[in-house]
């Protein structure tokens, strides 16, 4: 299979802190990754700096044949983000908010009404099109956000801890969705998530990053077998250890990242 996404010695540094440190990994088109890692570990730098909101310090990146940082335009297109905080404006209707993202993405307004309407059925708020984002619950946000990143039939979704704080039935509906996609569309999907069993269930490989380095990487049963252990989340836990870590930027951060990549 050929590799939509490539990482080769990967390294960014703020200052003298060094966030992302040498790592290297592929992912193959159609395959859903997980990447995994304590909270400061490096994974929101590593999604910044795939999706064009961060350059790196040195090292290269392929995303679907391009160069982040010779074509950005051409990468932004060939994905669709999902981050962990909301990032929809919460005073327009779900259709507005669709409408939007679709004006962003230059899609034709021939095709722009039957793709958001077969969307917006796919996460069953066809029904909810024309009421105010602020009156949904946080589930509902978080179809509206699936809909609005598949939207521009990207090749590659991004997820960014999407399912936290929701509970486990929208959970379980979520993956439903992203993973009938996935089979569909063969749209690679790179996600990061605290939650173990959906890391299991959900991803084909998985790669442990911790202070910066990616420290093992394989499937589940592979990377349950290295570590002798019977559970993936023992598994990462005899990986990185079992002391707290400081929290990830926030979700004021991930907002200021989505309008600096639609130049807003």
């Amino acid at each position: 299979m050929e590799a939509i996404i490539k990482v080769e010695n990967l390294i960014k540094k703020f200052s003298s802190f060094t966030a992302v440190d040498n790592i290297s990994f592929n992912i193959e088109k159609g395959e859903r990754f997980a990447f995994l890692g304590p909270n400061g570990a490096g994974k929101s730098t590593t999604i910044k700096m795939l999706t064009t909101l961060l350059d790196p310090t040195s090292g290269t990146i392929e995303i679907n044949s391009y160069n982040p940082n010779k074509n950005k335009d051409l990468v932004r297109k060939s994905f669709g983000i999902v981050f962990q905080d909301p990032s929809l404006d919460d005073d327009l209707t779900a259709l507005e908010n669709m409408e939007y993202h679709a004006v962003l993405y230059n899609i034709p307004a021939n095709l722009r009404k039957k793709r958001i309407e077969d969307l917006l059925n796919f996460v069953e708020l066809w029904d909810r099109r024309n009421d105010l984002v602020k009156n949904f619950s946080g589930g509902m946000k978080r179809r509206l956000e699936i809909a609005r990143g598949l939207l521009h039939h990207p090749k590659i979704l991004f997820l960014d801890e999407p399912t936290l704080g929701l509970d486990p039935q929208t959970r379980n509906h979520m993956w439903n969705y992203i993973k009938d996609v996935n089979n569909k569309e063969e749209m690679t999907v790179f996600f990061t998530t605290h939650y173990m069993e959906e890391a299991e269930k959900m991803a084909q490989r998985i790669a442990i990053i911790d202070k910066g380095k990616i420290i093992a990487m394989g499937t589940a049963e592979e990377l349950k077998k290295k570590t002798d252990t019977k559970t993936l989340e023992d598994a990462f836990l005899k990986l990185t250890g079992h002391e707290i870590r400081e929290e990830e930027a926030g979700g004021i951060d991930r907002m200021r990242m989505m309008r600096r990549m639609h130049g807003r």
